[in-house]
C-alpha cells in the first residue's frame, strides 16, 4: 500500500472514530486486489447506524471523501464498505 492509500485509510479512521460512542471497537483495514483499495470498516453493532446515517447518507459522504483524496493525490481506486 503506498502513502496515499495509508492516507485515505487515515482520513476514513478519523472520520469514523469521530461519529461513534465506541471508539475502542472501531476496526479498519484494508486489502489491495489490482489498482482498488478497499477500506472495511467494523464497529460496534450500536454504532453501525450513526456511520451509514439515514439513508446511507453519511456512508456516501465518507466514501466521497476517500475518493476524492485518492484522486486528489493520483492513487488508485477506492471502495469503503461496513462490514458485520
Amino acid at each position: 500500500m503506498s502513502d496515499n492509500q495509508g492516507d485515505a485509510v487515515v482520513l476514513v479512521q478519523g472520520i469514523v472514530l469521530s461519529l461513534v460512542d465506541e471508539p475502542e471497537q472501531v476496526q479498519i483495514s484494508s486489502s489491495e486486489d489490482g489498482d482498488t483499495l478497499t477500506i472495511e470498516i467494523r464497529v460496534s453493532e450500536d454504532d453501525v447506524g450513526k456511520v451509514i446515517g439515514r439513508q446511507g447518507r453519511i456512508i456516501k459522504a465518507i466514501r466521497t471523501l476517500a475518493r476524492a483524496a485518492s484522486s486528489y493525490v493520483g492513487g488508485s481506486r477506492i471502495e469503503v464498505e461496513v462490514v458485520d
